[in-house]
């Protein structure tokens, strides 16, 4: 008998002994204290590095070649503020990305004592992972990255460095977006930056020699419409997947749908806070989920 996607993805065992813990593989290696999550992957790290690598360079290029020669102060000022403004809360949402626990489930609780302060019913099955030796919850995923199971994981991001799941989806949607939305505010920059140089003299509109000055706009118009076009798509398919309440795993794999159905407003209040506010916008605010449940399964 052919089994579903979803019970190929997880192991199902009704008994309470089970695999012990020292057999599981490591956890994700945590800052000293425990208060921050951080994965060790040297892959991840590297990209970590590189997108704050490039958004420095486009800060580069749009203040040193593009702003500061321009003769309009107000065009400078208003420009620059509203760059910076952007390029603040896309950092601070990749940060907070990478170091929020995207909602790892407790390592190593399948342990027969665990198990049974459940009080499961007759018949009721139990979900466990044989890697990291922990119950998983419906929804739950592993990871072979961080080397745990995440609640609601939708995919292993190695440009954040981290899972997005249940607890930081938030964060990397609004790093898609307002990585799109710089790469968007860069690109009309330099377009309009070209004509000006191509009305005035190229010695005058840079303070750099005219090749280097051709050089840096180039490589940032490429960078900008890259990245506009990669962040973009992430983006929608970020918003599709909350709005229908299906990760991205869940979608490939075609699992079995178990939870109650919700509106398309609701599903954004779970991951973004509720009720609806200003907050949604700020990475530094935590999504306080209030009335929107988050687990409403059919039974």
């Amino acid at each position: 008998m052919m089994k579903s996607p979803a019970h190929r993805c997880r192991d199902i065992e009704r008994q309470a002994d089970y695999l012990q813990p020292e057999h599981c593989a490591p956890p994700p290696v945590r800052a000293p204290g425990g208060s921050m999550w951080f994965i060790r992957d040297g892959c991840g790290i590297v990209c970590g590095v590189i997108t704050w690598l490039l958004v420095f360079f486009a800060e580069f290029v749009v203040v040193f070649v593009i702003l500061l020669p321009a003769k309009n102060a107000v065009y400078s000022l208003v420009n620059g503020a509203l760059f910076n403004t952007l390029a603040f809360l896309a950092l601070a949402s990749h940060l907070r990305a990478m170091c929020t626990d995207p909602g790892a489930v407790p390592k190593g609780n399948a342990t027969k004592e665990f198990i049974e302060s459940l009080q499961l019913k007759p018949g009721q099955v139990v979900y466990k992972c044989p890697k990291c030796c922990s119950i998983k919850p419906d929804r739950a995923h592993h990871c072979s990255v961080c080397k745990r199971c995440i609640r609601k994981m939708d995919h292993h991001c190695p440009w954040v460095n981290n899972c997005v799941g249940e607890n930081n989806q938030k964060y990397f949607v609004l790093f898609t977006m307002y990585i799109a939305l710089i790469s968007l505010h860069a690109l009309m920059m330099v377009a309009l930056h070209f004509i000006f140089c191509f009305e005035e003299d190229w010695s005058k509109c840079s303070s750099f020699s005219p090749p280097a000055t051709v050089i840096l706009l180039i490589l940032l118009c490429f960078e900008g419409l890259l990245f506009l076009i990669f962040t973009s798509v992430m983006f929608g398919t970020q918003i599709h997947s909350i709005c229908t309440d299906e990760t991205g795993i869940e979608q490939l794999k075609k699992e079995e749908r178990r939870w109650v159905k919700k509106s398309k407003w609701m599903n954004m209040k779970v991951v973004f806070g509720h009720p609806f506010s200003i907050a949604w916008l700020n990475p530094f605010a935590r999504p306080d989920h209030g009335k929107a449940d988050l687990y409403q399964y059919v039974v």
